[in-house]
């Protein structure tokens, strides 16, 4: 395995030595960033509540507050490396510490009959707490732009067959922020491939502690591996173990997130209880409430610019102001989908000519340069302006403000069986398709995603998807 030693010093230096020294570093500055927003927070609480008449017991507390801050943190899990970077664990545990602290304190005070202040409780640490996931938003922006130049990676041994390794990496790549980046991989088969995805292969399942060691890897990657048996894979944690090396395992249920899973111990076995999703119920039923009230008030608040974007596409050409067309909805039911035209009028009449001069990517028909497309269509779609009157599809309840994409009768006809589990659901003006590529994505990774929505919706993920399509049309990525 000498040959290894060039991808060591390759990847070793980058990863090895220097991710817990840049992990380290980067705790540091989270930690000062909370002792910063901790002392803001309590300063300006006493400003409002007190002013210049500030008390010395209020001055001690104002300075034991934000060691308090601190210690809450901590036992939250707010300093957990394996979190850095990712913003919902990362708010959720924040929101814990302010929730944990101010219950704490409250707790403290009527047990040991302490008097404070409620209106400098209710102040000081909602402030902190709104503060603190402002500055963990800023940091972790930084750190992905500084992840999507290579810097601040976790490298990562793959282990399994050779198409999820390849998965994977791809995977990886397309979503640098993750902070994972693959060096190597151990497959069932390694006799037959020299490298997967451009990734060297070290090895088999046998070699996965030497393949860590040759690559200065910090973190396992085990993908769903008949071969790697429930022993084998406990003998694994434990030789990683010795070198404090990461773990990680994909389950076999794919793209089911924790909230739908349980862990129960029955008559000595670990099993894993997977929930239904949540496709009907009360839940189900604020959703549609949300959805058509924020379609609602979107129409009102937009009325002015949809009436310019209306008269603008009249006066280009003459043509109609808005395109319709059949789409696929809920359980399969047609409608008709809203949008501003962005095209010329036969648009239509010239899409089977497009289709045999292009190949196409599956289902699904794109062209980054459609030629149909009008020059203040390719505006429109810039921004996305194109999908605004589809609020009266939401109005209607025939689409969600978050969802699949509204598919083409046609597409739908040639979906797959486990494809048509998109359709469960009612289909979305925005969904994790949408903030995560847009027209740059594959058939395949489309469908994925709608799938992984399909199966984990939840309120707080729409509210999730809502708020990163704002930062995916400022990017105008994949928007063609």
């Amino acid at each position: 395995m000498s040959g290894y030693a060039a991808i060591r010093s390759r990847y070793g230096r980058q990863t090895a030595s220097n991710a817990s020294a840049w992990a380290k570093d980067y705790l540091r500055r989270v930690a000062l960033a909370d002792l910063g927003c901790a002392v803001l927070g309590v300063f300006v609480a006493v400003q409002l509540r007190f002013g210049s008449h500030v008390t010395a017991t209020y001055v001690a507390i104002s300075l034991v507050l934000p060691v308090l801050w601190l210690a809450a943190l901590s036992l939250a899990g707010g300093y957990d490396v394996r979190f850095i970077g990712t913003g919902s664990d990362e708010f959720r545990k924040v929101l814990n510490a302010g929730v944990g602290l101010t219950a704490a304190i409250a707790i403290f005070s009527y047990v040991f009959k302490v008097e404070l202040s409620r209106g400098y409780v209710l102040i000081s640490l909602p402030l902190v707490t709104l503060c603190d996931m402002v500055a963990r938003y800023a940091m972790r922006k930084r750190l992905h732009r500084l992840r999507a130049t290579g810097r601040c990676m976790q490298s990562v041994v793959a282990v399994g067959h050779e198409p999820a390794v390849a998965d994977l990496v791809s995977e990886l790549k397309r979503e640098c922020y993750h902070g994972l980046t693959v060096v190597g991989a151990c497959v069932a088969q390694p006799a037959e491939c020299a490298d997967v995805a451009g990734v060297p292969v070290y090895g088999g399942l046998d070699d996965v502690g030497e393949a860590v060691r040759a690559f200065g890897a910090n973190t396992v990657a085990v993908l769903a591996c008949p071969e790697m048996n429930g022993v084998r894979l406990r003998g694994l944690a434990w030789e990683l173990e010795k070198t404090g090396t990461d773990l990680c395992v994909s389950p076999a249920l794919l793209d089911v997130a924790g909230p739908r899973t349980t862990i129960r111990s029955t008559a000595g076995l670990t099993l894993l209880h997977v929930d239904h999703p949540q496709l009907s119920g009360p839940r189900l039923l604020i959703k549609d409430l949300f959805d058509r009230c924020a379609a609602a008030m979107g129409l009102i608040l937009f009325s002015p610019l949809l009436a310019v974007v209306g008269l603008m596409i009249w006066l280009h050409d003459r043509g109609p102001v808005l395109f319709t067309q059949v789409r696929v909805g809920k359980d399969g039911h047609a409608f008709r989908i809203y949008k501003f035209r962005t095209m010329v009028v036969d648009a239509e009449k010239r899409r089977a000519q497009l289709l045999a001069e292009h190949d196409t990517a599956g289902v699904l028909f794109k062209l980054r340069e459609d030629p149909r497309v009008t020059s203040i269509g390719a505006h429109l779609r810039r921004w996305s302006i194109d999908e605004f009157p589809q609020l009266i599809n939401v109005l209607l309840g025939q689409m969600s403000l978050v969802g699949p994409r509204p598919a083409l009768p046609e597409e739908a006809a040639r979906y797959a069986d486990h494809v048509r589990r998109r359709l469960v659901v009612r289909p979305g003006i925005t969904g994790l398709w949408q903030v995560n590529g847009r027209s740059d994505l594959s058939w395949e990774e489309s469908v994925r995603l709608d799938l992984r929505y399909v199966e984990n919706w939840s309120f707080a993920l729409d509210l999730q998807i809502m708020w990163k399509t704002i930062w995916a049309l400022v990017r105008r990525s994949g928007a063609y």
